[in-house]
């Protein structure tokens, strides 16, 4: 998330009552999450297992839980509870804003598009020509929709992200202040939830389809004529390049990367990064050449087990 204008290190650590590292005038530009950042931007750490990737990331202030050496050309602030802070920062900068309306009037709908009744159109949201968005769809705050985009009935664009910190006395959540963005001739079928980015943008890109009731976490990116089957549970933070087929009820864990136009066959669950070109099956998913080997190694195991016993029992 940019500040809509820039900001200084003094002022960001003056609003959250922090002590600073650096020149009180260095810029500040917003806050991002670690693997979205760039130069101006924040990024806030508090575990040691994660200080380097912090300190060595794009990101030119690190709101940090501990006073550490500051690398050159960076600024840090130091806070007793970054993950605290960081909401603090993102309230201020982009607080909730209660509807007024059904459809808000700082929403912009393009020439030929169809809203049907009951519809939910949040703050700053825009949407292109030539879609129809079908009844009971709610697009939150700020989503983007492209051109001959259909929405069905149910799905929601924009919850929030599901990223909590676990303290003693409950779940904590993050705030999300980022976005979903949807490109030209998606379809997106019935009851599917896409979350908005915590910081960054959940973007589904141009000419992908994708069936009922799929769940899209924060700050995912589908590719281009993506086909995604019913059921389909995708975390947040994967990267799905183009072109990929992904059938029912299958798994993906977070922060992983689907290569163009890989095959993934009903039921899997994905568990680490998938080599594009390639179908996968089975849980965890491989491809059908070695889960081929694997389940034929497995249906070999009685057979070894009896040839064992005999060679016991000379």
């Amino acid at each position: 998330m940019k500040f809509p204008k820039p900001e200084t290190l003094k002022s960001i650590s003056q609003l959250i009552n922090c002590e600073y590292v650096g020149d009180p005038n260095f810029p500040v530009l917003g806050v991002n999450e670690i693997h979205v950042v760039e130069a101006g931007d924040i990024v806030f750490v508090d575990h040691p297992k994660y200080y380097a990737k912090a300190l060595e990331s794009a990101a030119t202030i690190v709101l940090i839980n501990k006073k550490v050496d500051c690398p050159e050309g960076k600024a840090l602030i130091i806070s007793d509870d970054p993950f605290r802070d960081f909401n603090a920062i993102n309230n201020h900068f982009k607080p909730f804003k209660p509807a007024q309306h059904p459809i808000a009037d700082s929403a912009v709908i393009g020439k030929n598009t169809v809203i049907q009744p009951n519809c939910f159109i949040g703050h700053n949201v825009v949407i292109g020509d030539n879609c129809v968005i079908h009844a009971n769809v709610s697009i939150y705050d700020d989503a983007v929709i492209g051109n001959n985009v259909t929405l069905h009935s149910g799905t929601v664009l924009g919850a929030n992200a599901f990223y909590y910190k676990n303290r003693p006395e409950g779940f904590d959540r993050l705030l999300s202040s980022g976005r979903v963005v949807i490109e030209d001739n998606v379809d997106i079928g019935a009851s599917c939830t896409i979350d908005k980015g915590v910081t960054g943008d959940t973007t589904i890109k141009e000419g992908t389809k994708i069936d009922n009731l799929v769940q899209i976490g924060h700050d995912t990116v589908i590719g281009k004529k993506c086909l995604i089957a019913s059921q389909v549970g995708i975390a947040g933070c994967v990267v799905i390049e183009d072109e990929v087929t992904i059938w029912g009820q299958v798994g993906i864990t977070s922060g992983i990367t689907i290569g163009k136009k890989a095959v993934i066959s009903a039921k899997a669950g994905v568990s680490k990064s998938l080599e594009g070109g390639k179908g996968y099956f089975g849980i965890p998913a491989d491809d059908f050449r070695s889960k081929y080997k694997e389940i034929a190694s497995i249906r070999k195991i009685p057979e070894i087990l009896e040839t064992l016993k005999k060679q016991n029992n000379k």
